[in-house]
């Protein structure tokens, strides 16, 4: 696989570590040589040896020696942007693990997951692509704790870790891995790697949504696809507009804002890209308008409030519009079906 190095959204973390632990963000930006305007891009990337030298740096800078291994428990699925999403909308953790095999391509093309069922128990090793050697002792940490973190948060539920290795030496302070681990971790293994029980694989995920999976991996499919071809606009913006969504429908004002550029450079991008605002919210709306519509528990009244239209007969207008047929006769035929 050719390396399409590492999204920037994983200096975020990082950036939100260095803000709660009292550090200047712009200081550390100079003292790791990161140019700071990579930020307010979101298709930017760097490559894989610049993320290990920056965050070998962050280790540095703040003095921390056990910088991975906190950096790692600070992590949020959300972190990982539309395969976080996927995740957490999969119904098992053997599915999200699926889904983060396929798509952590999008977040980082340089690290990825081997799982193997290895009788009563699988056998995670992490690893980096195509390379000969071992990751950093913090990268690899980093990497180890968030995905273990990530295990923990989609089942909401204890998962023992059984054994865990890692290729590099013993660092100082074992108490503090027994603490995330649960277990002693083996040190200078000849691969990096987390044990569980393979029961595991079938713990549902508690907050899985099949129609809200199906809309971020078609996301995730056309994110991977406009990476090949070096754009991830259309598919970042898709993702934050549903993210608005609980709380307000974001306007294309909203969007250059949060996008970090002018209304007519988002517009320009847009349209190279072959869509629009109006398009990718509208798309939003009908996807979020067809799942409302197959819970019957909402109104159309409320499912009108919920995509945050004026009034009920706008979001019956807007709906036609979509799907050919009013919002009741579409819950209808969902009905007919489902029986």
């Amino acid at each position: 696989m050719n390396s399409h190095g590492v999204s920037v959204s994983l200096l975020f973390p990082m950036m939100k570590t260095m803000a709660q632990s009292g550090y200047d963000w712009d200081a550390f930006c100079e003292y790791a040589a990161i140019d700071s305007k990579l930020l307010y891009n979101a298709e930017a990337r760097i490559t894989e040896d610049d993320f290990e030298r920056i965050v070998k740096a962050a280790a540095l800078y703040t003095e921390d020696e056990l910088f991975g291994l906190h950096q790692g428990q600070r992590m949020n699925i959300s972190d990982l942007g539309v395969l976080g999403y996927v995740m957490l909308h999969s119904k098992t953790i053997g599915k999200a693990l699926s889904a983060y095999q396929k798509y952590n391509f999008i977040v980082c093309s340089g690290f990825n997951a081997d799982i193997e069922v290895q009788g009563q128990d699988i056998l995670i090793s992490l690893f980096l692509n195509n390379s000969l050697t071992a990751p950093s002792r913090h990268c690899i940490e980093e990497l180890t704790v968030s995905f273990y973190q990530t295990l923990l948060g989609l089942s909401c539920k204890a998962i023992p870790v059984k054994d865990v290795q890692f290729m590099h030496g013993q660092p100082p302070r074992i108490e503090e891995y027994v603490a995330v681990f649960g277990v002693v971790p083996q040190f200078n293994q000849n691969a990096n790697t987390l044990r569980f029980s393979v029961e595991i694989l079938d713990y549902p995920v508690l907050s899985a949504d099949t129609r809200l999976l199906g809309i971020f991996e078609a996301i995730a499919e056309e994110v991977r696809t406009k990476l090949t071809q070096g754009s991830v606009l259309t598919g970042e913006l898709y993702r934050w507009i549903i993210e608005c969504m609980p709380t307000h429908f974001p306007t294309l004002q909203d969007a250059s804002k949060h996008m970090r550029m002018s209304v007519r450079t988002l517009q320009a991008r847009l349209k190279g890209e072959n869509t629009s605002y109006n398009r990718l919210a509208n798309e939003v709306r009908k996807e979020l308008a067809l799942r409302y519509l197959a819970k019957p528990e909402y109104t159309i009244s409320e499912i009108a409030y919920l995509l945050h239209f004026s009034e009920p007969s706008a979001f019956q207008s807007a709906f036609r519009k979509w799907a050919g047929a009013a919002p009741g006769e579409y819950r209808q035929r969902v009905e007919v079906t489902n029986k």
